[in-house]
């Protein structure tokens, strides 16, 4: 299995940036499909951006297509969210997360491990 450790998050005015990180451990981080989720106070978790099983596609949502980058960095076991124009409805806790099998990426149901959330909070 993998543990997955989400770290980055904090508090941001609206148009700023942050990056996230999502360091791994355990088993190979290249193993799996990773992806990123959020959820909102009252809200549902919701998709935000992933890697396909290889690694080579990404997929983002709607709503940060644009403004959000998904990356990884495989020999430091490290993927990242570089997010940029932010905001207000962009606060939430974000997860990391890995999913072990070639599943669509965008349900939450298919992902088999979980960070424990970083939370990021845009003031308008």
């Amino acid at each position: 299995q993998v543990q997955l450790v989400e770290s980055g998050g904090g508090l941001v005015q609206a148009g700023g940036s942050l990056r996230l990180s999502c360091a791994a451990s355990g088993r190979t981080f290249s193993s799996y499909g990773m992806g990123w989720f959020r959820q909102a106070p009252g809200k549902e978790r919701e998709f935000v951006a992933a890697f396909s099983r290889s690694g080579v596609t990404t997929y983002y949502a709607d709503s940060v297509k644009g403004r959000f980058t998904i990356s990884r960095d495989n020999a430091k076991n490290t993927m990242y969210l570089q997010m940029n124009s932010l905001k207000p409805e962009d606060t939430a806790v974000y997860y990391c997360a890995a999913r072990m099998y070639a599943r669509n990426a965008y349900d939450v149901s298919n992902y088999d491990y979980w960070g424990q959330g970083t939370q990021v909070t845009v003031s308008s």
